[in-house]
């Protein structure tokens, strides 16, 4: 790890962490939509009923808890899977590029890192490959290595310079900042923002998302809703929804048989019961948006020590830093999943609640 974060530390190679991306085509304004869109591996179906549509230029994000169908709807976007019901339309003169973690198993191991890119890519960005690699953490000789030898996080890179430098007009993106340093991850977060084409991308990364995307589309139990504006609009707009939901309970048809006395007691019970489980989610969910806002703020501390060329003098602390900087970038994702289960437990409760109103 130290080694890595050598090759970063020297501040006149900074100015290298910046490329730009281009459309190559324009596409007509429908890009993507999804008609009444239904789709189950086995018995149990896994997205219901999705409508969208999704226009030219515009950035979203897509988002839901582990296992919600994030990955299913994007391959049934790029068509590698079919819905069993409804129906999907690509807009006309729309090309897709899809970035995913399983996408590493189309590059060629035979190759070399610059010849697996520049086979894919735009012939305008094809004098630039050697700079986007650069970007992405190949440089000088690495660049010639064949995929074979590389790390599953090296293997990530190749195929997002690779998607990225292809001649596309609409992005797919699932976690695209997995294994990217902080240099990297600015300078595709600057390349995304300018990007004059359409882009969806799915991030546990909240900063990262609020920079970029203009739409949220959440997938909740096979649903999709849609909110307008960037992540924390979306978070303020779900916890508004939470606040006014409403806590009244439906009396149970045993209990208003049972006599008066007996119906108020198991009246009571019930809202002690729903209360405490009220309760323990909202307690949940506090602990994890306390404990991300905490992890976050370390982050963010410790990126800003590493843009200041003195923090590299102490190797030591270095190491010490870089380290802990891998372990905050494992353990956001993890808080999020968490924080999104406990969150995901109280809308439904509530939303429980008030449909027995």
């Amino acid at each position: 790890m130290l080694e890595k974060m050598e090759v970063i530390e020297i501040p006149p190679e900074q100015k290298n962490f910046r490329f730009k991306i281009k459309a190559p085509v324009k596409s007509y304004k429908d890009v993507c939509r999804l008609q009444d869109v239904s789709f189950r591996y086995d018995i149990s179906w896994v997205l219901r009923d999705l409508n969208l549509n999704l226009y030219r230029g515009e950035k979203v994000a897509l988002v839901g808890v582990n296992g919600a169908g994030k990955t299913t709807m994007t391959r049934i976007m790029t068509q590698e899977l079919r819905p069993d019901m409804g129906k999907i339309e690509i807009g006309e003169r729309v090309s897709i590029g899809y970035y995913a973690q399983h996408q590493i198993d189309s590059l060629n191991l035979e190759n070399k890192i610059v010849d697996e890119v520049s086979v894919s890519a735009d012939p305008v960005l094809r004098t630039h490959i050697r700079d986007i690699l650069g970007v992405f953490q190949f440089s000088g000789g690495d660049i010639e290595k064949p995929i074979s030898v590389l790390s599953g996080g090296e293997k990530a890179r190749v195929s997002l310079a690779k998607i990225l430098v292809s001649p596309v007009n609409f992005l797919i993106m699932d976690e695209p900042t997995n294994h990217l340093d902080l240099y990297s991850k600015q300078a595709l977060e600057r390349a995304l923002k300018e990007y004059d084409g359409t882009l969806l991308l799915i991030s546990h990364d909240r900063y990262f998302l609020d920079k970029l995307v203009n739409r949220v589309f959440e997938l909740r139990d096979g649903s999709l809703r849609i909110f307008e504006g960037n992540y924390s609009d979306y978070l303020r707009k779900r916890e508004s929804d939470k606040a006014g939901s409403g806590t009244k309970i439906n009396v149970s048809k045993e209990s208003q048989r049972a006599s008066r006395k007996e119906q108020k007691r198991i009246e009571a019970e019930a809202r002690q019961e729903i209360s405490a489980l009220r309760n323990k989610l909202k307690d949940r969910v506090l602990h994890y948006e306390t404990l991300i806002n905490k992890l976050e703020e370390e982050k963010l501390h410790i990126e800003k020590q590493m843009a200041d060329p003195d923090f590299y003098k102490d190797k030591t602390e270095t190491a010490k830093s870089g380290k802990r900087y891998q372990e905050l970038q494992e353990k956001i994702p993890k808080a999020m999943a968490e924080w999104e289960s406990a969150s995901l437990q109280l809308d439904e409760l509530l939303t429980d609640l008030q449909n027995q109103s």
